[in-house]
């Protein structure tokens, strides 16, 4: 292992990780930026480097989630226009679509195409098969890379995302019992549609650390934003700044998420982790680096640890770099959930490489030989907040902002804690 790799950690007793082939049938067509490659990649990646043989791996299946499933969350109008929807382009009548748009269906974002329903719900059956998994025991950590699809409103599409099945697999586990269910969303995009299912539940809390709305899709998330009137308090977040950095990204989310988070003590930790906060993607305006991901996953999992005695559901999400970062993002997601993180100078392996080189020529693309090794040859080099605040700083000015907004209500105190 390479030097920069920390200390193997045992697995725990049972890692599930969601996979089946047909979850690549989520796909909007050929000119869509979530093209499907990203998930066939990051598989072959994962399996290239062992990950999918470690000790205590399970995979997961991701059976169609029902209608009565897809309702804890959604509309019966909204599961309906998927339906036709399904027909994909060459089915529909004009009619059609002008009534579909309505649920944010037809535009660029989500554009209809056949079998949308089930592929659909197939990322959504993942999830809540990853979450029962946890709940009865079977594993205590899941990951489901396809997952994470946080756009999704009860009553429309939006995003790129048709089902929500993170506010699915949240609701899941409080329908089961769980005391308080924790989600952390550190995509680039603020975590709307779970925000907005989960506004007015008191069991849950939402906490997304996002590229300002002022500046990014969907527009919303600001810190006056807390929660409804039954459950104040429990939306939390945390808009940064475009051009935040790799340094500044970690900063910002060692200085929020884990004082929260212990604050919180929920007793399930569920996490999103959009690949789209990198330096490379395509439809954002940070500068993050793998290493940098890499180090929230390790937090996030620390976090499950010590508070959530290892209870931890991890999804992928956003990710438009979708042949050279977020494989090698999501990679590092399922070493990190399943025992040993991967060092970012480890070299990639001849089969991975030999895919991407496979799938760059037939999008067109040249081959970029700097993309070998697991990270971005950029080490972190975070001034930790209890190092000093910077009032001149636009992130620290939005780090304290979203502090002095959301501490108070879980008893911390903002320049304190």
């Amino acid at each position: 292992m390479p030097a920069d790799a920390p200390p193997a950690q045992p697995a725990p007793d049972g890692v599930g990780i969601v996979w089946e082939d047909a979850l690549r049938e989520y796909d909007f067509g050929p000119f869509h930026p979530m093209a499907p490659i990203r998930l066939e990649l990051t598989r072959i990646l994962a399996g290239a480097a062992g990950i999918l043989d470690r000790e205590g791996v399970r995979i997961l299946p991701a059976p169609v989630a029902s209608d009565a499933q897809l309702a804890a969350v959604h509309d019966p109008e909204l599961l309906e226009a998927v339906r036709r929807a399904s027909a994909g382009f060459e089915g529909l009548t004009a009619e059609d679509l002008d009534e579909l748009i309505s649920f944010g269906i037809g535009g660029d974002d989500v554009p209809p195409f056949a079998g949308m329903h089930t592929a659909s719900a197939r990322i959504a059956g993942g999830s809540l098969a990853a979450v029962d998994a946890i709940l009865d025991g079977t594993v205590s950590r899941a990951v489901n890379v396809a997952g994470g699809l946080h756009h999704a409103k009860p009553a429309s599409t939006s995003g790129f995302c048709v089902y929500n099945d993170a506010a699915l697999a949240v609701r899941r586990a409080l329908d089961a019992g769980e005391e308080r269910v924790m989600y952390v969303d550190v995509d680039v995009h603020h975590g709307d549609g779970v925000e907005r299912a989960l506004w007015d539940e008191p069991r849950a809390v939402t906490l997304s650390v996002h590229e300002t709305g002022e500046r990014l899709f969907p527009g919303t998330g600001f810190v006056q934003d807390t929660g409804g009137p039954n459950a104040p308090g429990t939306a939390i977040n945390v808009p940064l700044p475009p051009r935040t950095t790799a340094d500044g990204w970690v900063r910002a989310i060692r200085a929020t998420v884990p004082a929260l988070v212990r604050a919180v003590r929920p007793t399930l930790l569920v996490t999103q982790h959009g690949a789209d906060t990198h330096r490379s993607d395509p439809l954002a305006d940070f500068s993050v680096t793998l290493e940098a991901q890499r180090e929230v996953m390790m937090l996030m999992r620390e976090l499950a640890d010590e508070v959530c005695g290892g209870r931890w559901l991890a999804l992928g999400g956003g990710g438009y770099a979708v042949i050279d970062v977020v494989p090698r993002s999501w990679t590092h997601l399922l070493a990190v959930a399943t025992g040993a993180p991967i060092g970012p100078s480890a070299p990639l392996p001849q089969d991975f490489l030999e895919a991407a080189a496979r799938a760059r020529a037939e999008h067109g693309l040249s081959p970029d030989p700097a993309i070998v090794r697991f990270g971005d040859d950029r080490p972190l080099a975070v001034r930790d907040w209890e190092d000093g605040y910077d009032p001149e700083d636009p992130l620290d000015r939005a780090v304290q902002a979203a502090r002095r907004g959301a501490f108070p209500d879980w008893g911390l105190d903002p320049f304190l804690d």
